[in-house]
């Protein structure tokens, strides 16, 4: 794993959004399901999305690309080349296309590798069967094994762990149900993410609607046109780092993002306005630049991504600041709230939890460490930006784990003249 080390330096000058993953990866999967060709513009190239590629091929779809844009050939149902996929480490596929496998009479093993293998599945334990799936998995962590075909009937599920099983049971049962079929949630986490699954399903056609994020309705059928074009916005998740390096140091302007998006992430914007710093919009355009910065408090149980840049953001602010939700980072890349706790204190910044908070207490200034991204692709974004304003030169040990979400940002950071040296 390669190391970069960053010296403290101002953000100065203009980027544009990545693709958001999330999104393409959906898109994706909603391309495999839907019965002819579908057009996914501005598609990025992070593993995440590369990955997604790669298993709807192997499930039967065809790709062709054409300038920007990814175009999706697939009969609608699941005709695959290889029984076995590996969904490497994400997380979001692994959930999603569980279900989607399952709508097929084939036995499938589902594997992955990395942190994916230590991340609890045991939700299709419990749910799959109900569904007449067949699956089997050791202490329910990846490899599984599913073999359908799924029989959609209306559900009870739990949405405590992961909103990422309901878009996978979503995807599914839209595309199996030949009657209504509700699914009943109770305790549903990350709701932005769904309203976001549910956007892009109305996209591809099919009729589903939810009551209060506790009942969801899916009618059959699918009114969708033979061609799909889907247009991929800008990735919230990433920008939000650079939004916060302009914030604390610099001045950084993005584009292609949507103000209106239903990214969990586009919260980041409501933090900035609210700790003073200097934001603005001009049309898909938004800057944010330096300001004296106020310390915060925000709940990010609904948006667990956005914890790594708002604790750099918080290391940064005259005095404490409280971030609510540390229970939804334990099953991330990493354990996401130990490196973060880890990468703080090693930098100087005071750090503290009780219950589902952590106080981080800014303003003290930033010391110059040799941190690790714990192969996390979030914790090395996170060191990057509290790097800007440390004392010297800080060294981030496996720093290539950007590659999962955002291979570019480290040319990113080098665009907005931040001074970097890569150790290959």
């Amino acid at each position: 794993m390669r190391a970069i080390t960053i010296s403290p330096s101002s953000c100065q000058g203009t980027l544009v959004a990545p693709a958001s993953k999330s999104a393409v990866q959906r898109a994706m999967a909603l391309a495999l399901l839907h019965n002819g060709k579908t057009i996914i513009k501005s598609a990025g190239h992070s593993e995440d999305e590369m990955g997604a590629r790669k298993i709807i091929k192997l499930l039967g779809a065809k790709i062709e690309t054409a300038g920007d844009a990814e175009c999706v050939f697939s009969k609608g149902n699941i005709k695959p080349l290889d029984t076995s996929l590996d969904f490497s480490e994400s997380g979001l596929s692994f959930r999603m296309f569980t279900p989607i496998v399952s709508l097929s009479p084939q036995k499938f093993i589902l594997t992955g590798s990395g942190t994916l293998l230590r991340r609890p599945m045991h939700f299709f334990l419990d749910v799959l069967p109900e569904m007449q799936v067949a699956v089997f998995s050791k202490d329910g962590f990846p490899p599984f094994e599913v073999q359908g075909p799924l029989i959609a009937h209306s559900i009870t599920i739990s949405g405590e762990q992961s909103s990422q099983y309901l878009t996978g049971m979503l995807f599914a049962l839209a595309k199996a149900a030949n009657e209504r079929v509700e699914i009943f949630v109770h305790n549903l986490k990350s709701k932005p993410y769904i309203d976001l699954s549910i956007q892009m399903l109305l996209h591809f056609g099919y009729s589903v609607s939810h009551s209060g994020y506790e009942k969801f309705i899916i009618e059959p059928g699918n009114l969708a046109p033979e061609t799909i074009i889907y247009n991929a916005e800008g990735d919230w998740s990433g920008a939000s780092f650079f939004l916060v390096a302009g914030a604390i140091g610099g001045n950084v302007t993005i584009s292609n993002l949507r103000r209106e998006s239903l990214q969990a992430d586009q919260k980041i914007v409501q933090v900035l306005e609210s700790v003073g710093a200097q934001i603005s919009w001009n049309g898909a355009i938004l800057k944010c630049a330096k300001a004296d910065l106020m310390p915060f408090e925000f709940d990010a149980t609904d948006c667990p991504d956005l914890f790594p840049p708002l604790a750099a953001l918080a290391a940064n602010c005259k005095g404490e600041s409280v971030l609510i939700g540390r229970s939804r980072l334990v099953s991330k890349e990493s354990n996401r709230e130990k490196s973060i706790i880890d990468i703080l204190s090693k930098m100087g910044v005071p750090v503290k939890t009780e219950k589902d908070s952590m106080w981080i207490m800014g303003g003290g200034g930033i010391q110059a460490a040799k941190v690790s991204s714990h192969h996390d692709h979030r914790i090395a974004m996170m060191a990057s930006i509290l790097a800007l304003n440390a004392n010297d030169a800080v060294e981030i040990e496996g720093a290539d784990s950007v590659r999962k979400s955002y291979p570019g940002f480290f040319s990113d950071l080098q665009n907005l003249a931040v001074k970097m040296n890569i150790h290959e």
